[in-house]
């Protein structure tokens, strides 16, 4: 375990800027807003994402989690029975990996678990180094996409597997209307009430209806060095586990 320090700077870009501060802001309320915001649902979605990156993958592997917030996805990772790897966990947001490190020591156990403060666009990791990437919530947030999936296949070996939970916006319609009316009504009126900050949660919903829709993020993963590109839909189309194997 290892306390997060910010070995690479930020990329010195205006939407990197704001997000960095923006995260940072709500680093003290952002695991109680997750839950709060979701009914929990969160916690099961991160659970399938681990199912995923582990399907046919070894147990005693080195896995890195990218834009890994208060390391949650990490943490589900590392404290699955019978995993003897090693996680490595990075954020650009200082304060989030810094809200998630007394998670680590919970109940006594130390998980196997290190951490360090980076930027998505120029990872400090060798190439070919991880058995498995996984990103949580955060492709969406980046400055250049293509270059973070880029960076995401370097680190990556050949035939590993990349793993990313992302939001999306359900495609039938009904459910389209109802959803939307809460996530862009709702959820920031109640985002700011409990945050305290005035614009985080409309960014939320602004950035997930700019973001690509999966086929198009599909074919981003495939075009950066992935094969067998799929996603799965849950809860309705409100989220989606995107998986590839690098080439």
């Amino acid at each position: 375990m290892s306390t997060p320090e910010e070995v690479a700077p930020p990329a010195p870009d205006e939407k990197a800027a704001a997000v960095r501060g923006m995260f940072g802001a709500i680093a003290p309320k952002y695991d109680l807003l997750n839950h709060v915001l979701s009914l929990n649902i969160d916690k099961r979605w991160r659970r399938d994402a681990v199912d995923i990156l582990l399907k046919g993958a070894p147990r005693d592997g080195t896995y890195l989690d990218g834009c890994a917030g208060t390391l949650d996805l990490a943490l589900e990772l590392a404290r699955r029975p019978r995993f003897d790897g090693q996680v490595v966990a990075y954020d650009f947001a200082l304060p989030m990996l810094q809200g998630g490190v007394p998670k680590l020591g919970r109940n006594g156990e130390r998980a196997p678990l290190d951490v360090t403060c980076a930027d998505a666009l120029r990872l400090p990791f060798r190439d070919r180094s991880f058995d498995g990437v996984t990103i949580g919530f955060g492709v969406r947030n980046l400055a250049d996409l293509d270059a973070g999936l880029g960076e995401a296949a370097r680190v990556l070996k050949p035939r590993a597997r990349l793993v990313i939970l992302e939001f999306t916006t359900p495609s039938f319609k009904p459910l389209r209307d109802l959803y939307l009316f809460y996530f862009t009504r709702i959820l920031p009126w109640i985002g700011r009430r409990l945050s305290g900050h005035d614009s985080a949660y409309t960014y939320l919903p602004e950035s997930v209806l700019e973001f690509p829709r999966p086929p198009e993020l599909a074919s981003r993963i495939e075009a950066a060095g992935f094969r067998d590109v799929g996603w799965e839909s849950l809860t309705g189309g409100i989220a989606a586990i995107h998986h590839a194997v690098r080439i």
